[in-house]
């Protein structure tokens, strides 16, 4: 069982209102967990650019992180209280069929040498 951590309404919507962190967010609620480098290949962007958006998204405590030999993974905190668990639903649910979700999504589903594999794109 996960305790609820404490998050700020402004940290939360602030956090939404950024493109990379949204994108980010948006694959980690339609994938259970994320390596940096599925995230980065998904939504085309480079990899200090999107780590430091994760960090945020770290920092703010919609997401947590665990280290598997040269890869970190991400996903959504399983400990996010109840009011901001239903924001991301109801944000999911408005936007996981539009541009440039979708497309995220197939980006990530086309890559090659995701993490299981010998390499990392």
């Amino acid at each position: 069982m996960f305790s609820a951590v404490t998050i700020q309404p402004t940290d939360v919507f602030a956090a939404l209102a950024h493109e990379t962190r949204l994108r980010c967010l948006i694959l980690l609620m339609r994938h259970p967990e994320l390596c940096v480098c599925e995230l980065t290949h998904a939504i085309g962007a480079v990899q200090p650019h999107v780590s430091r958006h994760l960090a945020q998204l770290r920092e703010t405590g919609l997401v947590t992180d665990r280290r598997e030999g040269l890869w970190i993974f991400y996903r959504v905190s399983p400990a996010l209280p109840d009011w901001v668990a239903a924001v991301l639903r109801e944000t999911f649910d408005a936007v996981c069929g539009e541009l440039p979700f979708v497309e995220d999504d197939r980006v990530l589903a086309q890559m090659a040498n995701r993490p299981g594999m010998p390499r990392c794109a």
